[in-house]
C-alpha cells in the first residue's frame, strides 16, 4: 500500500505523510476499545482513529512488550517524562487527547558555534525564523538544553503554530506567555516555564532531526500522543502497527483481571491465569 510504504520512509516530513488527511478538530473514537487492527486499517488517519481510543498507559504497555532496550539501559516505553501540560484548565470541557505525527526543532546555546548542518531539509531558511518553519498537522517537539533557564516557546511563537496548523506543542524545555498560549488555544506540554525569552541564552539551530527526550529518541514522523490524563509518549513510526495490534490483547487481559480481582480473586491468582505471553 502506497500510504504505508510512505509512512515508513525516512525521507519524507510529516506534512508529506499528512498531505491527504482532513484536519478535524477531534477525531471519532471508535464504539470498542478493543479494536484491532486487522480491521483493515490502512491509511494514517485510520489508524490514528484507533489510537485515540486507547490511553499513553495503554501504549506504554505495548512498547514494553515490542522493544529491547540497549544492556544496562532501563525501557522507557516511549513515556517522555516530567512533561505537563502548565496552562490552566479549560472552565468547559474537559481537555483532549492530542495524536499527530512528531516535527522536530533543536535549540542549543547561543554560544555555540554555527552548525556545520547543511542540509535543506534540516536547517532554516536565509531570514525566516524558525517558527515560521514549522509544518502543519503535527506536533512539534522542541528540545532545549536541560541547564538552560530561558523559555524557547513563548506566546508569538505559539500564536504563529496555531496559525500554521499546528496540533500542538512539546516542549522538553520551558515556555512562557501562557495567557497567551490558552487564549489561541495551542496545546503544550513542557518540562517546566520561565519569565525569560529565549534571546538570553538559546538558539535554534535544526529541525526535523533526532531529538532525545529524557531518554526517548523521537524522530521526525513518529506518532506523539499527548494524553491529558496520562502523560505523553512517542511511538515510533516503525512500530505504529505492531503497537495497534499488541494493544487490544494486552487491555484485553487486564480488562479480565480487573472483573477477577472485583470478584475477591488475588491479583496473584489473576496475572497467573489471565495474563498470557503474546
Amino acid at each position: 500500500m502506497i500510504l504505508c510504504r510512505l509512512f515508513h520512509s525516512p525521507g519524507f516530513t510529516p506534512h508529506q505523510l499528512l498531505v491527504r488527511l482532513h484536519r478535524q478538530p477531534s477525531l471519532a473514537l471508535p464504539k470498542k476499545r478493543h479494536q484491532h487492527l486487522n480491521t483493515m486499517a490502512t491509511t494514517l488517519e485510520e489508524k490514528l482513529r484507533i489510537l485515540h481510543n486507547y490511553s499513553a498507559c495503554d501504549v506504554s504497555d505495548a512498547l514494553l512488550k515490542l522493544q529491547t532496550p540497549a544492556q544496562g539501559t532501563p525501557a522507557r516505553a516511549g513515556y517522555l517524562a516530567d512533561l505537563t501540560n502548565p496552562l490552566p484548565p479549560p472552565n468547559t470541557t474537559a481537555p483532549k487527547k492530542i495524536i499527530a505525527p512528531a516535527s522536530t526543532i533543536k535549540f542549543t546555546s547561543k554560544h555555540e558555534p554555527p552548525t556545520t548542518q547543511d542540509d535543506p531539509a534540516h536547517t532554516f531558511p536565509p531570514n525566516t525564523h524558525w517558527v515560521d518553519n514549522v509544518e502543519s498537522d503535527t506536533i512539534v517537539v522542541v528540545d532545549q538544553p536541560a541547564d538552560q533557564h530561558c523559555a524557547v516557546v513563548g506566546g508569538i511563537m505559539a500564536q504563529r503554530m496555531k496559525r500554521l496548523g499546528v496540533r500542538g506543542a512539546v516542549v522538553n524545555g520551558r515556555v512562557r506567555d501562557l495567557a497567551e498560549f490558552a487564549d489561541c488555544e495551542l496545546p503544550v506540554w513542557a518540562r517546566g516555564t520561565s519569565t525569560v525569552g529565549s534571546g538570553a541564552e538559546a538558539k535554534a539551530v535544526a529541525r526535523n532531526v533526532p531529538v532525545d527526550v529524557g531518554g526517548v529518541v523521537v524522530s521526525p514522523g513518529d506518532i506523539i500522543v499527548c494524553d491529558p490524563v496520562e502523560g505523553v509518549v512517542a511511538i515510533p513510526r516503525d512500530l505504529l502497527d505492531a503497537v495497534l495490534e499488541t494493544m487490544p490483547k494486552l487491555v484485553a487481559m487486564d480488562d479480565r483481571v480487573k472483573e477477577a480481582v472485583s470478584r475477591g480473586m488475588s491479583v496473584f491468582e489473576a496475572f497467573k491465569q489471565f495474563r498470557t505471553k503474546i
